[in-house]
């Protein structure tokens, strides 16, 4: 409850968004496998960025 209003770190929105990536590659990876690489070289930037911060 307390917790309803507390701000996201930087951090904490990159690894949602890291996350989110993931997962629409993975989903991609069974469609379209050129978008699915393109995708995940955009989950490595993110993790770069996550990494630098830490």
């Amino acid at each position: 409850m307390f917790g309803l209003f507390k701000k996201k770190t930087e951090a904490e929105k990159l690894q949602e968004l890291y996350k989110k990536t993931l997962e629409k590659a993975h989903k991609l990876s069974h469609i379209n496998r050129a978008e699915s690489d393109k995708l995940m070289a955009e989950a490595e930037e993110i993790a770069k960025k996550i990494e630098k911060i830490q």
